[in-house]
């Protein structure tokens, strides 16, 4: 006895994403590396470098360091999204759109992340382990229902959730640590005050001064070194995401899978 047409099995059929977010999902991966690079080059060797200073560590030549991470964050990133839209497969715009602001904002979420790291140093040489916590988590939890506000209303807007998440997400996370020691250093009367090398929010800028050199250079010479033995480590990281945006050994297609795997 032959089935009827209505009591065929169906096979499943999916139901199509939010427009733009599917075909987004590979080059927001892309975007991701370059974020990560940026800030492994700019920031991994002067973090390691200044944390492993002794007591007799002089806070204000370190600062001054650290504080050229900014620069160079801003070199990087530069040169990086020249690369990102000059030199690699750049996605079409009809299916892709606004690829090439991605490649700026996420440049720029890693300078604005680089604004922390004096701070981010100090509280790791302080050992403020709940500060790192707090603030992380909820720089992600920010930028996680930011993301799925936008996917769910503004599914159009396509790389431009991502993008603006990923800002929200730095600045949320600099400006903890910010108003975090800005609290702190107020308050004369806090026990942890009274342990910090430091006794005001402006010394932990920038420093000049004419009776001694602007950095350790013992330190300098140390980051130089941590960096080259880093960057072995970084592409051992990296190393598959790497050869997949450099050599187009998957399509973005396939990219957006091992993505999401």
């Amino acid at each position: 006895m032959e089935e009827t047409e209505s009591e065929k099995p169906r096979e499943w059929e999916a139901e199509p994403s939010p427009a733009g977010c599917q075909s987004d999902l590979p080059s927001s991966s892309r975007l991701t590396l370059l974020y990560s690079t940026t800030i492994f080059l700019a920031r991994e060797a002067f973090r390691r470098a200044c944390l492993s200073g002794g007591a007799q560590q002089d806070w204000s030549q370190t600062f001054n360091l650290l504080w050229l991470t900014v620069p160079l964050g801003v070199f990087w990133s530069l040169l990086l999204g020249w690369v990102w839209l000059h030199l690699l497969e750049v996605p079409d715009p009809n299916v892709v759109p606004h690829y090439g602001t991605g490649v700026v904002v996420f440049g720029l979420s890693a300078v604005v992340e680089l604004l922390g790291e004096p701070f981010w140093v100090l509280a790791q040489a302080q050992m403020f382990v709940k500060l790192k916590v707090i603030a992380e988590s909820l720089s992600v939890i920010l930028k996680s229902v930011l993301t799925a506000f936008f996917v769910l209303w503004l599914p159009h807007w396509g790389l431009y959730i991502f993008s603006l998440a990923q800002l929200l997400y730095t600045a949320v996370l600099v400006l903890c640590y910010v108003i975090y020691f800005t609290k702190l250093l107020g308050s004369s009367e806090s026990t942890k005050q009274q342990t910090l090398p430091v006794s005001r929010i402006t010394d932990l800028l920038p420093n000049i001064t004419r009776s001694r050199a602007f950095v350790n250079w013992k330190e300098a010479k140390l980051t130089w070194s941590f960096f080259k033995q880093s960057f072995l480590k970084q592409i051992l990281t990296e190393g598959e995401r790497y050869v997949m945006t450099f050599l187009n050994v998957l399509n973005f297609g396939d990219q957006g899978k091992m993505k999401i795997l």
